[in-house]
C-alpha cells in the first residue's frame, strides 16, 4: 500500500496532478480542496495517498490531509459511495462543513453536489453520523486556509475549470451556469473554488 508521496509537482490540471518522486511520475486524482492547497509547479509537495486496486487499474488518489484522506475512506465504505463521489463531495465541502451536514441532518446541503440525490444524502447521514464523535474538536480547517499558492499559468483556466467540474460529476450546462461572470478569478484553481462556493451557497 502506498501511504504517502514526497516528490516535486511537476503537472497539474484538475483533477489530477503528478507528483515526481526519485524520477518516477505518480499520477494522482485529488479534490479540489486538496489542488487549491498545493503550491506552484516544480516546488516539493508531500500528499497522503489511497491506493484503489481493480481489475483494469490501480489508482492513486492524494489528499493534502490526513484528515480529508480519512473522510474520503469512510466515506467509500457507505453503500454506493465510490472514490469518484467521495472526491465530488470533498471537492464541494470540507470535512468540518461535512460533519455539520450530518449532525445535523443537513440533507437539502448534502444533495447540492454532484451524484448526491436525496436517497444517498440520507444513507450518508446514517451511516456516517456514528463515525464522527473522534473528530470533534480537533479544529478541522480547509486545506490551505492562509497559504499563498502560485499555480502555473493556463492557457484556458475558465475551460479547464470547467473540464474539472463535468469530471466531478456536474453536467456541462450546470458547469458553465457555474461559472458565468469568473473569469476574472484568475488561476483553473481558484475559478473551480469560487464555482464550488457559489454552487453550495445556492
Amino acid at each position: 500500500m502506498i501511504g504517502r508521496l514526497r516528490g516535486t509537482l511537476v503537472d497539474k490540471q484538475p483533477p489530477w496532478l503528478m507528483v515526481d518522486v526519485a524520477g518516477v511520475g505518480y499520477e494522482l486524482e485529488a479534490s479540489m480542496t486538496t489542488l487549491v492547497a498545493l503550491p506552484g509547479l516544480g516546488e516539493e509537495v508531500s500528499l497522503h495517498t489511497h491506493l484503489t486496486v481493480r481489475d483494469d487499474a490501480h489508482l492513486l488518489y492524494g489528499f493534502a490531509r490526513e484528515q480529508e484522506r480519512a473522510l474520503f475512506r469512510a466515506l467509500i465504505k457507505v453503500n454506493g459511495v465510490g472514490p469518484k463521489l467521495a472526491l465530488a463531495i470533498l471537492s464541494g465541502m470540507d470535512e468540518d462543513a461535512f460533519i455539520r451536514c450530518v449532525m445535523d441532518d443537513d440533507v437539502k446541503s448534502l444533495t447540492r453536489l454532484p451524484g448526491v440525490g436525496k436517497k444517498t444524502a440520507e444513507r450518508l447521514i446514517v451511516e456516517m453520523r456514528d463515525r464522527f464523535p473522534h473528530w470533534e474538536g480537533e479544529g478541522v480547517t480547509l486545506p490551505g486556509e492562509g497559504q499563498s499558492a502560485a499555480p502555473a499559468a493556463r492557457e484556458d483556466p475558465l475551460a479547464e475549470a470547467e473540464a474539472a467540474l463535468v469530471s466531478l460529476g456536474y453536467k456541462p450546462a450546470e458547469a458553465a451556469r457555474m461559472l458565468g461572470g469568473l473569469e476574472e478569478e484568475g488561476s483553473t484553481e481558484a475559478i473551480i473554488k469560487a464555482a464550488l462556493a457559489r454552487r453550495m451557497a445556492s
